[in-house]
Order: C-alpha cells, then structure tokens, then sequence
C-alpha cells in the first residue's frame, strides 16, 4: 500500500517545483518611470513636431462624383490632387494614462490649411485648376496602447480611433474658379465625407511607421572593447493613473558571451508623489554586471613602467618624495620595474543611503627586466582598496569617478604589520591614488549611456543613492538633431556629486 503512494508524492514534489519555478520574477536592472508632466512637456514638443511632419504627410488623392440638382445636372466628377498641408493645428490636445492599456490622446478645435489641384468632368464640360482648403472644428480621439515585442523593444498600436472635420471652406482659382466659388459651398459635403474617411487610416499609417522606428532602436548596445549593455523590456510597459514604468534588463554582459552572470537582480520600488518628468532607478546589479564582465573580459587591469609612473608623480609632488628611490631603496634595484596590477575578483559594489562604494580586490606585482630582456617578478602581494564614487550626468550619459578612501595589503596568516609593510602599504597607495586611479577615470569618462530617443535631453537633473539602487530625477528638453552635442571628454561644467555621503579619506 505504501508503494502506491511513491508516485503521488513523486507527481506532487514536481508540481510544487515547477510552480516555485514558474512563480521566479524577473526583476530589472533598470526602472524608467515617466510621469504625467512628461506626457505635458511632450504635448507641447509633439504639436511643434506634428505642425512640420504634417506639410510632409502625403495625402492620396480625393475622387468622387456629385449630383448638382440646383444646375440640372445629374452628375459631376471631382479630383483633388497633389494635396498638401501648408498649416495645421491642434491647439487643444491633451494626453493622458490609461491604467493597464496605454495612453488616451484627445484633441479638439484644430484648423488645417490645405492646397490642391483639382479638376471636374461633366457631360457637357471638363475643368481644372487650382484650390485652397481651411479646415476647422478638427476633433481626436485615440488610445496609445504600449506593449512588449518579442525581441524586447516597446511596441505601439493605435485602437479606438476616432477622427472629425467640423467644417471645410474651399476656395477655386484658375478655370471658371469665379463660377464654382458661387456653388463651393455643397462641394465642401463630399469633401468632408471623404477626408473624414482617410483621417484614421492616416493617423494608423503614422503610428505604424512610429513603431517601425521604435523596434529598430539597440537593445544591445557596445559599450566598450570589452562589454555589451542589454537594455530590452523585460515586460509590457506598467500603467497607472499617473504614470508609467519601464522594466528594462540592465545588465551587461562580455562581448563573447551573453550568459547573464551567477548572481540575480533584487526587486526595488521608485519613490512616489514626486515632481520630475522622468526617474530612472539604477539598482545594484546593473553596476554588479558591470563589474562582472570587465573582470571576466580581462579588462581590470594595468600595467605601468617606471617613466609612466613617474610622469603621474611628476604632476602631483604633494610632499610625496621620490616614491621610486624608496622603493629602491627598500628592494636595493638599479634597472628600471614595471607595475602591474590586476583585480582577482569583481570588484564589490555597495549602494547605501549617500553612500555608493566600490572594494577592488587584486593583486600588485612589481617585475624589473633583466640585462638578458627576460622580465622577473619582484614581489607581488594581493591587496584590497576601498573608493568612493563621485556621480555626474553629462549630455545623454552617467559619468563615474573614483576616489582612493582605504588601502590594505592581505598579508598571510600569522604575518605581523612591521614598518616595512606600512611603509610599502603606503607607497602603493601613493601609485594607487595618483597613477591608477587618474587612469581608471579616464576610462570611466566615457559613462554609462542613459536612454535618449528623438533628441531627448536630461535638464534640472539630481542624482541620490538609495538602498541598492541610485536614483536620478530629471526634467526633459528637446534638441534639434542639428544642435552639436555634448563633448564627453570634456569634465567642465559638470556637477559631480559632493554631497555629505561621500566617505572621507582614512589616513
């Protein structure tokens, strides 16, 4: 009897697996929240966009036939051609969260100008010429729904729409403009038909050629010689009445290799009730990939000769003295060394309340080459340096900067902390603070790139480091595409982060 359960248990032990499996949530490296004054801000920068895109929609041609009882003709076909928007505007349009679905666009009282050529045929007579349309009374109405492809790009679609012209006055020239303009007014019924049968298509085409656009943005974008940034969705977007969140992966990965790393990303909730346009959360485990995949690239290490070395003291002589007649002295050499240095592990990233902090472990090796060219280590011992991170926005990325808080050689068990040790401890903090550091933020430099489609710029910009995650709170400017950008080898004007979180030295 007991044997017959040992399938029951067997079936109810994998059900219960593949439903803790099943129930893992994917959490994001990256949160974008945009809220509703950016929908505001976008109104304003999306009608000027509109008004010029507008003149370069093409419209097809409007063709039809009329009966015109008050001239005892039966019939009359009609051609408008070549027809252009020379005006428009929608001065009353709104945008708005629709939850779970997407955003509603309203617009009413807008006006259109409108040129063409036309022509007519009759029985009895055929003309053509030119003719001017105002359009008034323009109403909108439309959801945006924003959802997920299955490459991860954000994805648009145009539902509910629904499109009006009030009210067209048409105006003829050329031909016998005098005489249609005496009965232009029941033309402009057929013409209303028509137009307002092609409004909607049109606003679809547009969408779709939108979407076209969006799905051609990187996902995957090369940072480095060394790394790759994945920056998919990992769901449809989330709406609320107030705003609405993008869960992007945020996680880099070597350029090899695109296996995601051995640890996962924790969930983290951006604040609410705030007055930015845009929050971006950062969480710990976009920084932590990135440490990964430089350390498993190769990338996190350097090696200096005894002329770069002392180019970089050279520069910096704070009451130093010759770091390298010490170390001369200490290791009795007459030939020029080199020093390498090479982190032998990720470097640990830690984000607190107004602390960001990064602990490299690695290890110092100091070579000298022989009379022979053959290259011999010295010594060599592993090391643990702590640093703080200044934090900047610059142009459309997040730039780093490092600085030497503590430095402590590992030395092995029993070993007892002499002079020698502290005096050598201090002489590669010394190399550390103005020979590597300069050279890693030279790199860092470049930035992480922070999401800027269409010309999009981040103004009024504040950065805060919370419990594992950084936040940036931003307001939105649109720049012409003309407009030059930023130069990102330049540091001036920038606002490094110097708050009261940042640890102080340890001496």
């Amino acid at each position: 009897m007991r044997t017959n359960w040992v399938p029951v248990l067997w079936a109810c032990f994998l059900l219960w697996i593949l439903c803790i499996s099943s129930s893992q949530a994917v959490y994001p490296g990256i949160k974008a929240r945009i809220t509703q004054r950016a929908l505001d801000y976008g109104v304003q920068v999306g009608m000027k966009m509109m008004e010029e895109m507008a003149k370069e929609i093409v419209i097809p041609d409007l063709k039809g036939s009329e009966s015109l009882e008050f001239l005892k003709i039966d019939y009359v076909k009609y051609n408008f051609s070549n027809i252009k928007i020379n005006a428009f505007s929608l001065p009353n349009t709104s945008l708005a969260f629709v939850p779970g679905v997407g955003i509603r666009a309203l617009s009413n009282h807008g006006t259109a100008n409108i040129s063409a050529n036309w022509g007519v045929k009759a029985p009895l007579f055929q003309d053509s010429g030119a003719a001017d349309l105002f359009l008034s009374g323009i109403y909108f109405s439309g959801i945006i729904v924003l959802t997920r492809n299955n490459l991860g790009h954000p994805a648009v679609e145009l539902q509910d729409c629904y499109a009006q012209v009030s009210h067209a006055r048409v105006s003829f020239s050329g031909g016998l403009s005098v005489l249609y303009n005496s009965f232009a007014e029941p033309m402009e019924k057929p013409i209303l038909k028509n137009l307002n049968e092609m409004l909607c298509p049109i606003a679809i085409n547009e969408v779709d050629a939108l979407n076209v656009n969006i799905s051609a943005l990187e996902v995957l974008t090369k940072i480095d010689n060394y790394t790759l940034l994945d920056c998919s969705l990992l769901s449809p977007p989330e709406i609320t009445e107030n705003h609405l969140d993008l869960n992007l992966k945020g996680a880099f990965y070597p350029l090899e290799s695109l296996v995601d790393p051995p640890f996962l990303p924790v969930p983290f909730e951006l604040p609410q009730n705030r007055d930015s346009m845009l929050y971006i959360g950062i969480s710990e485990y976009f920084f932590k990939s990135a440490s990964f995949a430089h350390y498993v690239s190769g990338a996190l290490g350097v090696m200096l000769s005894t002329k770069e070395i002392s180019n970089y003291f050279n520069k910096n002589t704070q009451g130093i003295g010759s770091v390298l007649s010490k170390i001369a002295e200490i290791y009795v050499l007459s030939q020029p060394f080199m020093l390498q240095i090479m982190a032998t592990g990720p470097p640990v990233i830690n984000l607190h309340p107004n602390n960001f902090s990064l602990e490299f472990p690695a290890a110092i090796i100091m070579l000298t080459e022989l009379q022979n060219s053959t290259i011999e280590p010295i010594v060599s011992m592993d090391f643990i340096a702590s640093t703080s991170v200044g934090l900047a926005i610059l142009g459309q990325k997040l730039i780093c900067s490092l600085s030497l808080n503590r430095f402590r050689l590992s030395l092995p068990e029993n070993s007892h902390r002499d002079v020698k040790v502290v005096r050598f401890e201090n002489i590669l903090s010394s190399i550390l603070h103005f020979g590597v550091l300069p050279l890693a933020n030279t790199k860092l430099q470049q930035g992480f790139p922070l999401p800027n489609p269409y010309n999009i710029s981040f103004v009024n910009s504040d950065i805060e480091v919370l419990e594992s995650f950084l936040l940036i709170s931003t307001d939105l400017a649109h720049e012409p595409s003309s407009r030059q950008q930023p130069n990102l080898h330049s540091w001036g004007g920038l606002n490094l982060v110097n708050g009261p979180w940042r640890e102080q030295p340890t001496h």
